[in-house]
């Protein structure tokens, strides 16, 4: 607490935090209950990126097999 503040100043200062908070709360709420919708949009993106990740991982499992296997 600061030097010279009064109850009412903190009071005030503590208000004025939870209302900045609260809009943050829900705008973030907003964003995060949305992601369906934000799929759908971006359906081909998504898939894309899926398909990417997916040939990605599964070429990163094949040469780790290929490593402990000790084929080249």
């Amino acid at each position: 607490m600061a030097r010279g503040e009064s109850p009412e100043m903190i009071r005030a200062s503590i208000e004025e935090t939870r209302r900045e908070l609260t809009f943050s709360v829900n705008d973030l709420r907003s964003k995060v209950t949305n992601w369906r919708g934000q799929l759908v949009r971006n359906r081909k993106a998504a898939l894309i990126g899926a398909a990417v990740a997916g040939f990605v991982v599964g070429g990163g499992v094949a040469a780790t097999v290929s490593i402990i296997s000790g084929r080249r």
